[in-house]
């Protein structure tokens, strides 16, 4: 590596860690302010904090967006940690791509036009729904190793949104509180819940090897650019 390509590379790292930083503080902000708005309106409809909170981490975009805010501020906070070295491995980032893109694509496509957010929750919205995938998805483009980045892979990632599936259903059915429309297993039964369920793990499917077929072109053309020059 001559001094030039050296150089090049140290100024791609702190442009990273400073997009990082940013976005992930911005995420942070915009999930406490979601916090208090959600708890708020928890306590103003006659139910405790301790409810409000639940119901806060009750939301997978919610849950998703901690995981962003966790993947790029944690490896810059405590780089050396156990935890931040499993949060810079590519496949971690890519499914945390994959989450966060089905995020977005299912409030645009499903529930914004559910309600009408103003002021401060507009804002919170905006932030978690748009913001944040569309940044985190220009992170992984622009950042993330994607080389190594298998079909395999998708296996691991579909964990998270099984667990959470579950968690949601079991809570639905204990509490009456659902997070969403298509999990309402009250009004829609059970069957047509669960094939809602399995029409969203079809979507995680599609966009994980759409994100890893985009990995692997986009490495070919690093590598060819890499060889040309």
């Amino acid at each position: 590596m001559t001094i030039h390509d050296r150089s090049i590379t140290e100024k791609a790292t702190a442009f990273s860690r400073s997009y990082a930083a940013i976005v992930g503080t911005i995420g942070w902000l915009v999930l406490g302010l979601q916090l208090y708005l959600t708890t708020t309106l928890a306590i103003k409809n006659g139910l405790t904090l301790w409810v409000g909170i639940a119901r806060y981490f009750g939301f997978f975009t919610v849950l998703t967006n901690i995981l962003v805010a966790l993947v790029l501020t944690l490896p810059l906070l405590r780089p050396r940690s156990r935890w931040a070295q499993f949060c810079v491995q590519p496949s971690v980032r890519t499914a945390t791509a994959v989450y966060i893109v089905i995020v977005g694509a299912a409030y645009f496509l499903l529930l914004r036009q559910l309600w009408n957010p103003e002021g401060w929750q507009l804002l919170a919205d905006r932030g978690l729904h748009y913001f944040i995938p569309i940044a985190y998805v220009g992170f992984w483009v622009a950042f993330v190793p994607k080389a190594a980045l298998r079909s395999r892979d998708l296996l691991g990632w579909l964990i998270y949104p099984l667990v959470y599936s579950i968690v949601a259903l079991s809570r639905g059915a204990i509490f009456n509180w659902y997070p969403y429309p298509f999990l309402d297993a009250a009004k829609l039964g059970y069957p047509q819940v669960l094939v809602n369920v399995a029409l969203l793990f079809v979507a995680f499917c599609v966009v994980g090897l759409l994100l890893i077929a985009i990995g692997r072109l986009l490495s070919r053309a690093v590598r060819k650019g890499t060889h040309a020059g």
